[in-house]
């Protein structure tokens, strides 16, 4: 059982704050892409405000800002940020979430009873092994929990709450940020780094307890359209070519032992065909390109290519129009440039007494976006499982511990400085 060092409210804070949905949207137009987002970040500028953070606001397009003043004595210790985000998931609801607390686990199935067919089973979570005695919070079996990334938005608060009750606590100036429409890629489109005014920033958007992430895949989307002949099904011998079956025949030429989602891991790259629109005329295949090592995002989307070309040469007079869009590159990239801005992350986790795990993120974050942006933005965990599911879950322990972590952060830059 984990032991709590430094005692805040972020578990109270979290189960109040999952019961707000703020659910993004991927096809909205708006920003944020849903006006539900605002209850919650309206909501974290009054709660900055009443823990003292005097300068705490939220611009027009939803990022809420704050300071905790600096309390060394020491000149030039540089500013340091915490973000997190607010919005949950679009693939799973998360109105009406009824976090339950399961006290002192022992590995027994949670059986979630609003649904008693979902069930977080140890088999099927590993990670379970390490929280025996712990507490865990999951939702009711309906919605997702929204731990991502409300247990780093809690956390955040959770540190502001004990730093600004300590100011015996020697640190420099400590900007945090909570942002909206992260999971709809969007989270860090209008925002400002030379506003935030910090020299680094983490987001406290991970997994596993220890864990620190400072790579990304890279990332790009491709749009195959493929144009076909409509005809009237009745008359159309020789006449018709239907997109459904190009778009169709495209997929079924796609890599199958290796090169997709569901046959990757670790540092492997792939190809992922995620949505398909359209009929007979026109059919639009929208796949996502994946992969840490950024030149292999030409080859895969060469290889894509090569087949949709062959596909519509078999079948004239059909074309395909290609439009391929980045989306983010590995974050690895800027951080190697940035030594100090991860080793100070790694020597926290291992101060509070944690096991160090470093690993890469097979996906994105909002870290990955800012690091490109000058903001250099390394990824610490969060103690979120399951993301953007019913089985999702948190535990209490963990929670406690990532506020260590940020406090024993801001101490280690001050110190260095």
């Amino acid at each position: 059982m984990s032991v709590t060092r430094i005692e805040t409210s972020c578990v109270e804070r979290f189960l109040r704050y999952v019961t707000v949905d703020t659910q993004s949207c991927e096809t909205s137009t708006t920003y944020p892409s849903t006006e539900k987002q605002f209850d919650l970040l309206r909501m974290l500028v009054e709660e900055l405000r009443d823990l003292g953070v005097e300068d705490a606001e939220m611009d027009r397009h939803g990022y809420v800002f704050g300071t905790v003043p600096a309390t060394t004595r020491k000149a030039g210790v540089p500013t340091i940020g915490f973000l997190a985000h607010v919005d949950t998931s679009p693939e799973m609801s998360g109105a009406g979430v009824k976090p339950i607390v399961h006290r002192d686990y022992q590995g027994k199935d949670l059986v979630l009873p609003d649904d008693p067919e979902v069930v977080i089973r140890l088999a099927d979570n590993p990670h379970l092994n390490e929280q025996m005695g712990n507490d865990i919070i999951t939702a009711s079996g309906k919605t997702l929990l929204g731990a991502d990334n409300k247990a780093g938005v809690a956390e955040i608060m959770g540190a502001v709450e004990y730093l600004m009750a300590h100011p015996e606590i020697p640190h420099g100036p400590i900007r945090v940020g909570f942002t909206p429409d992260e999971e709809v890629g969007r989270g860090t489109k209008y925002f400002d780094v030379e506003r935030f005014g910090a020299l680094c920033a983490y987001t406290m958007d991970g997994e596993t307890l220890g864990e620190l992430q400072m790579e990304t895949f890279s990332a790009d989307s491709m749009v195959l359209t493929f144009h076909g002949v409509n005809a009237h099904p009745g008359y159309a011998k020789g006449r018709m070519v239907s997109a459904l079956k190009l778009a169709a025949d495209f997929v079924s030429r796609l890599p199958r032992d290796g090169m997709s989602p569901e046959t990757t891991e670790g540092k492997e790259g792939f190809v992922f065909p995620y949505v398909i629109e359209g009929g007979t005329e026109a059919v639009t295949v929208r796949c996502l390109i994946r992969d840490f090592h950024t030149p292999a995002l030409a080859e895969k989307e060469q290889l894509l290519d090569r087949i949709a070309r062959e596909v519509v040469a078999e079948h004239p007079p059909a074309r395909v129009e290609i439009e391929i869009s980045e989306s983010y590159r590995n974050m690895k990239e800027v951080l190697d440039r940035h030594p100090k801005v991860v080793d100070h992350a790694r020597q926290a986790i291992e101060r509070v007494g944690l096991p160090l795990r470093m690993n890469a993120v097979r996906g994105g974050t909002d870290g990955a976006a800012l690091s490109f942006k000058g903001l250099p933005t390394p990824n610490i965990f969060a103690g979120e499982h399951n993301f953007h599911s019913r089985y999702e879950w948190v535990s209490v322990q963990d929670m406690h511990r990532a506020v260590e972590v940020i406090v024993e952060l801001c101490k280690i830059w001050e110190e260095a400085s």
